[in-house]
């Protein structure tokens, strides 16, 4: 996988690592169901996932803009794996409008911000299993949650999104991709129990 993304030249070596330590994650606890990447860049995570468990059916990759090169990146990877021609989408559109379901995987590394928050609305509203690993955490934007005197503004504020999928009836995971890779190296996963229970039912944090 790493010649075939090296070979088309188009991406940092950073997005490469982060995408294949999120991926690998994600999917010892997700597997199968439609994979929709938000702020997706490039979709490398989604071509990454759709490798590493074939039950999943197809993937769509959303961000308001997609590379060029993106188009390369994934007739590269269908070229070596032909199994995965015509499975994944690149749609350059809006985070907003994107239609998600209960029998979706959502997934997103390093949405800026607020779009974190965005990812985590879309996926709350439609019951589906969630996977985030978050990046400029903005104290002034995001929910702070009322920790700023105990830990610094980024951690607060992941800390307050790992509540509020649990306030919302989800099995949340929390967990780090190596730090030398990435210095915004939180992952956050939310996990749709088989028996989803009304909002504001809590489950452990593990």
């Amino acid at each position: 996988m790493a010649r075939v993304v090296c070979h088309c030249a188009c991406l940092p070596r950073k997005e490469l690592y982060e995408s294949w330590e999120l991926a690998r994650r994600v999917r010892r606890r997700l597997r199968g169901r439609r994979i929709v990447e938000m702020a997706a860049g490039h979709g490398l995570v989604s071509l990454i996932l759709l490798l590493l468990d074939d039950s999943s059916p197809n993937a769509i990759a959303v961000d308001v803009r997609i590379p060029d090169s993106a188009l390369k990146l994934r007739h590269a990877f269908a070229s070596q794996w032909p199994r995965l021609k015509g499975r994944i989408e690149l749609r350059q559109d809006s985070l907003k409008v994107v239609s998600v379901s209960k029998d979706d995987v959502i997934v997103s590394a390093h949405a800026c911000g607020l779009l974190t928050d965005l990812v985590l609305d879309s996926a709350i509203a439609a019951r589906a299993n969630v996977a985030v690993l978050p990046c400029c955490q903005s104290e002034a934007k995001c929910d702070t949650g009322g920790l700023l005197g105990w830990v610094d503004a980024a951690l607060a504020i992941d800390v307050t999104r790992a509540h509020r999928l649990r306030d919302a009836g989800y099995q949340v995971i929390t967990q780090t991709i190596p730090e030398n890779i990435t210095p915004k190296n939180r992952l956050l996963i939310g996990m749709v129990p088989s028996a989803f229970p009304e909002p504001g039912i809590s489950t452990p944090i593990g």
